[in-house]
């Protein structure tokens, strides 16, 4: 059992309370936080999931993207060849990832040419070492339940940091001292190392926690949001089409999304299915921080009319928040110097990890000596 000071009933209430923070900090930091760390980490390397698939294919790049009409003939094709076997939705290529990007059952995906539409790559958390960082980052490889767990982390990570703050927190006029790195002794150096960094940088990691947590808790916070915003009501989607035998003009389509979308960018398509006929494409609307938008335009595929047409930027103030946790957590916003501060945010949880286990170690190691 950790050493712990005997405290009398004279002991002052927040001498008490700071002692079984102290307490908490350290116990729960040795053992959430080996957790918190490894996703963290993963974390960082999905930071440039993008930069890292195009640097292994390297040939993705080396060509123009074609025009949009023969964009809907490769798409045609996939259909075709893909939904069948499980295809439910796919990227359109871009200059970011000039290729089309399909997702299927269990989280795998297949890159097919831009203009052809001839397969190049299948990618799963088997066979892509990056596919099966972000099932740990995202569900600590064990499926809901581990999101449920990384949701208790998450939580607990937060108070971590919080109560980390408030052991920190200096006297007046002690803030320099406070901030200052030692160099020995072995106590006093990981503890300065612990503390000082941790409130250097506790808004970076602060920001980069919270926003998981929102991400994984989505279903609660979204709607927490629109109601301390008073944003109204939810957009409802329009009523199913019931499938028919007929032909799809994928370039008429697309067109007419394009030209709905006004001036946003057109990213992912949900083709029909056996219960419902409209198409549903993802845009990401001038303004928009999601990089592939949260904005919809649903069409009724053998008219290529435009049924209805969701903008996410026009929403309410709660909505856009909630919509702004992914770009935030995931670096997509604000070019490369987010990018590279997000990443590096992933790893502060293994230094706190490692300095508070060597300030435990030594203070225990003193301890040991002194008695």
């Amino acid at each position: 059992m950790p050493h712990r000071q005997a405290t009398s009933p004279s002991t002052p209430p927040r001498h008490r309370v700071r002692g079984a923070l102290k307490w908490l900090h350290l116990w729960l930091g040795l053992m959430v936080g080996t957790v918190f760390a490894l996703v963290a980490l993963s974390g960082t390397v999905l930071t440039f999931q993008r930069e890292i698939l195009l640097a292994q294919h390297p040939e993705w790049t080396r060509h123009p993207l074609p025009s949009a009409d023969a964009q809907a003939k490769a798409f045609t094709r996939l259909l075709a060849e893909w939904q069948p076997r499980g295809l439910r939705s796919a990227d359109i290529p871009t200059a970011r990832l000039p290729v089309w990007q399909a997702y299927f059952p269990d989280g795998e995906r297949r890159y097919f040419d831009p203009a052809s539409g001839e397969l190049l790559l299948i990618r799963n958390a088997d066979n892509d070492p990056v596919l099966w960082l972000r099932e740990l980052h995202t569900h600590l490889l064990y499926g809901e339940t581990g999101e449920d767990l990384l949701g208790v982390c998450g939580l607990i990570a937060i108070f971590l940091l919080l109560s980390g703050l408030y052991l920190w927190w200096p006297r007046k006029g002690a803030l320099a001292a406070s901030l200052r790195w030692h160099a020995g002794p072995p106590t006093r150096r990981w503890l300065s190392w612990h503390r000082s960094t941790g409130a250097l940088l506790l808004p970076l990691l602060l920001l980069a926690t919270v926003t998981g947590v929102a991400i994984v808790y989505h279903d609660a916070v979204r709607p927490a949001l629109r109601w301390s915003f008073d944003d109204g009501p939810e957009v409802v989607p329009p009523l199913p089409m019931a499938p028919r035998e007929a032909d799809m003009d994928w370039a008429a389509i697309l067109r007419a999304a394009q030209a709905a979308v006004k001036g946003g960018e057109l990213r992912r398509i949900s083709p029909p299915d056996d219960k419902d006929a409209l198409v549903t494409i993802r845009y990401r609307a001038i303004g928009e921080w999601h990089p592939n938008g949260r904005s919809q335009v649903w069409l009724d595929p053998y008219a290529a009319r435009v049924v209805q047409v969701h903008n996410a930027t026009r929403q309410g103030a709660g909505a856009r928040i909630d919509e702004a946790m992914y770009p935030l957590h995931g670096g997509f916003i604000g070019g490369w110097p987010w990018q590279w501060a997000v990443a590096a945010s992933g790893l502060l949880p293994l230094f706190f990890l490692v300095t508070g286990f060597l300030f435990w170690r030594a203070r225990r190691r003193r301890t040991v000596t002194d008695s």
